[in-house]
């Protein structure tokens, strides 16, 4: 999850990413002088936080962020790899439109993580994203049935219009931001809004949402390099490419 704090200096920064490949010089888009600030909300039925879960299943504390994506068994949810790194199916769970102590979708035990090879060997920052299952038991229904799921977004095109919503480890309800995509190198984007700290990991970049629905087209998720930034102004997120579709084909089976 996001590591630490620094100050941001200046409005536009430059960052020397040997690893990440090539920079690419970012303009500040017009008007965006000023890095606009996140809101409360009341949350998405399809976005929600991560809980730890006792042997009992009883929930602990909550850490990072997650979206139920749409596949055809109707039981995934998209997080950051390095917020679930060592963690073990049936020991957390994902709870979404969490709000306030609040859970009206219920809890969703993990039953199993999948997270590409290349973050498995290496923890390459451009493959800084999961799969969970979730199941709940007694439930007929799919957790797809009954939030409803993003797209997935493969090599969208930068200067669109994103939709972020999180839950920052230090408050009970989730925030939420619209500012445009940037692409900070070939292979990782940068979404700037101020709030995004600890928690705040595995947030959906969503190209597209729809009010009504509360969905729309995931494009990343906050992560990759950094973890996802060292300032809460400042995020970034491993761009959804081949490594993504083929971890999402494997997931679903084909």
């Amino acid at each position: 999850m996001r590591l630490g704090v620094r100050l941001l200096v200046g409005v536009v920064l430059a960052w020397a990413a040997v690893a990440l490949g090539e920079v690419l010089v970012v303009p500040t888009p017009a008007g965006a002088s000023m890095v606009p600030d996140s809101v409360a909300v009341s949350g998405v039925p399809a976005v929600g936080t991560l809980f730890t879960l006792d042997k009992n299943g009883t929930l602990g504390t909550h850490f990072c962020t997650g979206s139920v994506v749409a596949s055809p068994a109707g039981d995934l949810v998209l997080t950051a790899a390095h917020c679930v790194s060592g963690l073990k199916a049936g020991a957390f769970a994902f709870v979404p439109n969490y709000d306030d102590g609040k859970h009206p979708y219920g809890v969703w035990p993990v039953t199993k993580v999948v997270v590409d090879q290349a973050w498995t060997t290496s923890e390459n920052v451009n493959d800084d994203f999961a799969f969970l299952f979730v199941h709940q038991a007694g439930n007929k229904k799919t957790i797809q049935d009954d939030t409803g799921a993003e797209q997935l977004g493969i090599d969208f095109p930068p200067d669109k219009l994103l939709k972020v919503i999180g839950y920052p480890d230090s408050a009970n309800a989730p925030i939420s931001c619209e500012n445009l995509m940037l692409l900070f190198t070939s292979t990782q984007l940068q979404f700037d809004c101020n709030g995004y700290t600890d928690g705040t990991s595995g947030s959906p970049l969503v190209v597209g949402f729809n009010s009504a629905t509360g969905v729309g087209t995931v494009v990343g998720v906050i992560g990759g390099f950094e973890q996802g930034g060292y300032t809460p102004s400042v995020s970034y997120a491993a761009r959804f490419e081949t490594n993504m579709t083929l971890l999402y084909r494997e997931v679903i089976g084909l």
